[in-house]
């Protein structure tokens, strides 16, 4: 397969998950010094290798018909800001609630960790600006996924199937919130707390597959 075949694979499955709908959201991966990236207007759900767009880093369509997302400085400016190999944009209705309303994600479920902490919600710009992609590349910084005022939410990773497996955990996380917030004030671990997760995962390969001896 290639990388516009992994692209558009992964958008449709965004959207089977429901946190692509419609036309919103994009979903980009980096192979080298090319991006595949969904083109705009896409209706994601039935995205085909033909919805995405190859662009150079520097924002040069090479290959495809379609126009690039109008996220693509948000998408590039990522790229050019860290190692991830893929980015996931999406307008997840838990994620998108939290960022209506918090200024950031605290810890409630340690699983949060993989994503780096507390996840922060960038501040508002209107979508398709520079404005709104370096407060949300400023947002990433040390994180593998942030929120977006009053927009949504952003994933990264080392993979493509990370990066969606990581949009996938912080909507979870994101309705974990909403339904705790429900039944009382929400009880966020304290750091001491995170930091004996953190020893205990790498004590115990926490994560990975292991065979037994």
């Amino acid at each position: 397969m290639s990388i516009r075949d992994d692209v558009a694979a992964a958008s449709r499955r965004l959207a089977a998950e429901g946190l692509l709908i419609g036309t919103a959201g994009n979903v980009s991966a980096r192979d080298g010094d090319r991006v595949a990236v969904t083109g705009t207007g896409v209706v994601l759900g039935d995205c085909s290798p033909e919805d995405v767009t190859v662009v150079s880093l520097d924002g040069r369509v090479l290959e495809g018909a379609l126009v690039p997302t109008s996220e693509l400085g948000l998408h590039l400016g990522v790229y050019s800001g860290s190692f991830a190999a893929a980015v996931v944009h999406t307008h997840a209705p838990y994620s998108t609630a939290v960022a209506c309303v918090l200024d950031e994600l605290p810890v409630l479920h340690y699983q949060q960790l993989s994503l780096g902490g507390t996840v922060r919600v960038a501040t508002y710009a209107t979508f398709g600006t520079p404005e709104l992609a370096a407060a949300t590349v400023a947002a990433l910084d040390g994180r593998q996924a942030a929120l977006m005022a009053n927009h949504g939410s952003v994933a990264v990773g080392p993979s493509l199937d990370k990066a969606v497996e990581n949009a996938l955990l912080l909507e979870w996380l994101a309705a974990l919130h909403h339904r705790a917030s429900a039944l009382g004030t929400p009880r966020a671990l304290t750091e001491a707390q995170q930091l004996d997760v953190i020893t205990q995962a790498l004590a115990t390969n926490y994560g990975s597959t292991q065979e037994h001896e």
